[in-house]
């Protein structure tokens, strides 16, 4: 085991763990896609259960991130992580050695229990470890290139590993990593939790909160095949409508709450979730989007379109390495509004797809767009979601947009699947598919524009500059560490870093400050 002081010498090392735990589980939310006519042939899967590969992990991914992210809390971080890696582990094992379709579904849900378990857990243990300013930017700009490019990394190895070994190796690929990662952990990573919070656990509101969740993202993820109007959609919905408005008033009489509703007061915790949402409907459409339109109407192989994702893959690592910079320097609300932008423009170029189209002429430039504004998007938002949240609440605060980009993602699906299947039917003709895609890229760039809206109007532009202030705050005093030479020109730039940021905070009629705003609510002549 490892204890706090030696855990501290080795948290960069921690964070390459955490970040290949991270990627682990945004990797699988996207690996079986392209495997999936595979493994309906080899287990009889129906067109209609077919689908269920992918819903199954997403419906228990998106339903326990919650309850995840309060356990780390409570619990301890480190413990919960590692339970987490082992169910993720052994679901994935029992995945690939699925031989029926009710097997695997089983699997899969297994799988998005222990990602919702593990994901909150890691997020907090990399707040927790690095100093919230430079250090923790820096750390959350390597998590966010890692993350974000998991999702198109996926179809890349989702290609190649079906074709080259099978199906089954979409799954295993897990198993290793989740192992090496389970004992490796508790070499780097310190046990750390919530001290002072009362040791009482929410069982009912744990329980009102996950089944309102789980309701909703299933109600999303089988609308379009139920029928919008559908008994099962409206009856799935008033469920969860019912259970979520139940979860409210448990909440609000309980000693000790699942969700304390003081996390609100926070006026940038608050309009991060609600861009979070926002941002999962516009990106993870992208993908679903892109993919279909490369196989249906460009015919690309697996592995063809798989490859097609590289440049984006990797603009995503290198525009969220800079945007980790970038916050540093300016705060996170301008850097994550350029980022909604970039995204809205990529789709919306997205929709001038054409019948015969080509990957230089119709995928590549938008797609290198939309990946760099997900990975100037990604970091800062969230940053924005932990900002000025206490260690003690930092599980819940990353189970808390985790959450909200899920929900976010399947309601965005649901609603762009209807959009295109509205135009394409039962058509099969490339031009109509074409159509469909067209209308649902566009719908997916109105997204991104009401992300960029929120963000402008919700993130408060004092939290956003204090960020700046703790980062000046953290070079002087690296300063006084240095030789007397260097540390006079380092204390001559961390002032004229402070002045910088003082003088565009007093332009604004605002004070930078670094205490934390959940305590006082919003401030009055924040300015947006």
């Amino acid at each position: 085991m490892t204890d706090p002081s030696a855990a501290r010498d080795k948290r960069w090392i921690a964070l390459i763990l955490l970040c290949v735990a991270q990627f682990m589980v945004v990797l699988d939310s996207a690996i079986v896609n392209v495997a999936l006519p595979t493994i309906g042939t080899a287990l009889d899967f129906s067109e209609s259960s077919l689908p269920w590969v992918v819903n199954a992990y997403v419906l228990t991914f998106g339903g326990f991130l919650l309850l995840g992210g309060r356990l780390a809390d409570l619990l301890g971080r480190r413990r919960v992580l590692l339970f987490g890696l082992v169910l993720f582990s052994l679901a994935s094992l029992a995945g690939g050695l699925a031989t029926s379709s009710g097997q695997l579904i089983a699997a899969r849900a297994v799988q998005g229990l222990g990602a919702a378990i593990l994901s909150p857990a890691a997020l907090s243990i990399v707040t927790t470890t690095f100093k919230d300013g430079a250090e923790r930017n820096k750390a959350l700009g390597i998590w966010g290139g890692v993350a974000g490019s998991g999702a198109a990394a996926g179809v890349l190895l989702g290609g190649i590993l079906t074709e080259g070994l099978g199906w089954e190796w979409v799954l295993w690929v897990n198993v290793p990593i989740g192992i090496a990662a389970t004992l490796i952990a508790p070499t780097l990573i310190a046990e750390s939790r919530d001290e002072e919070g009362d040791r009482h656990f929410d069982i009912v509101g744990s329980l009102t909160i996950t089944l309102g969740i789980s309701a909703l993202v299933f109600a999303l993820l089988d609308a379009e095949t139920a029928g919008w109007g559908s008994f099962q959609t409206v009856g799935t919905l008033a469920a969860s409508a019912l259970l979520l408005a139940g979860f409210v008033v448990i909440e609000r009489s309980s000693r000790a709450p699942l969700v304390p509703f003081s996390i609100f007061r926070a006026r940038t915790v608050t309009g991060a979730n609600v861009v979070g949402i926002l941002t999962g409907a516009a990106l993870l459409s992208m993908f679903f989007l892109i993919s279909l339109y490369m196989q249906q109407v460009l015919g690309y192989s697996p592995i063809h379109t798989g490859l097609s994702y590289l440049p984006l893959a990797v603009s995503i690592i290198i525009s969220a390495g800079v945007a980790s910079q970038l916050v540093t320097k300016v705060g996170f609300k301008p850097i994550l509004a350029i980022g909604m932008a970039l995204i809205a423009a990529g789709l919306a170029w997205f929709s001038q797809i054409s019948v015969h189209g080509s990957f230089l002429g119709a995928i590549l430039g938008p797609s290198l767009l939309a990946a760099v504004g997900l990975g100037l998007a990604f970091v800062p938002l969230t940053i924005a979601a932990v900002s000025g949240i206490e260690d003690r609440e930092q599980g819940l605060a990353s189970g808390l947009i985790n959450t909200s980009e899920q929900v976010g993602g399947a309601l965005g699906l649901a609603i762009l699947a209807a959009v295109a299947n509205s135009i394409i039917g039962s058509s099969h003709d490339p031009a109509v598919l074409t159509e469909g895609f067209q209308s649902a890229f566009l719908v997916g760039a109105g997204f991104a524009v009401l992300g960029l809206i929120a963000t402008l109007l919700l993130v408060s532009r004092s939290d956003s500059r204090a960020q700046v202030e703790l980062s000046s705050g953290a070079a002087a005093a690296a300063c006084s560490s240095l030789s007397a030479t260097a540390a006079v020109a380092c204390s001559s730039s961390s002032r004229t870093a402070t002045a910088v940021a003082l003088q565009g905070a007093q332009a604004e009629g605002s004070t930078v400050t670094t205490s934390r705003i959940s305590e006082n609510g919003p401030q009055g002549g924040d300015g947006g």
